[in-house]
């Protein structure tokens, strides 16, 4: 009786095993985003800035700190998601400022995001709406 029992505790321990492990592998496919599909294409001009210029709270709400990655627009709502491509990289950012309008460059990136994308001084980018869902 005790060699059964202990067959029956290890088939149980593997069923036990087995259920944690697609346990896991569903719940990771569930919490996986999916990127919203890009809505047009534009090219326009952007410098990059460091995060202290930007002010600790911006027009938009958005609290900048070292890190933070974002975009200024002068005419772009605040929050709104948007993909900047700079020499074959792409970010996903947000809208965290207004700027005023500058013909030089409408776009001005956090430094982050600029060092992400390896933008220097002022460049043309390519930039498109994230679909919202």
């Amino acid at each position: 009786m005790t060699a059964r029992l202990a067959r029956r505790e290890a088939a149980l321990a593997i069923v036990a095993l087995l259920a944690g492990v697609v346990a896991v592998t569903v719940s990771t496919r569930s919490n996986a985003r999916s990127l919203p599909a890009a809505v047009g294409s534009y090219a326009a001009r952007a410098g990059s800035s460091s995060t202290s210029v930007f002010p600790q709270r911006t027009d938009c709400g958005a609290v900048v700190g070292a890190p933070t990655e974002g975009v200024a627009h002068p005419a772009l709502p605040c929050g709104i998601w948007i993909y900047i491509t700079f020499r074959q990289r792409t970010a996903l950012t947000q809208v965290i400022a207004h700027t005023p309008a500058l013909a030089a460059a409408p776009f001005v990136l956090t430094g982050p995001l600029a060092k992400r994308l390896g933008l220097v001084g002022v460049q043309t980018i390519h930039w498109s709406y994230a679909q919202a869902g």
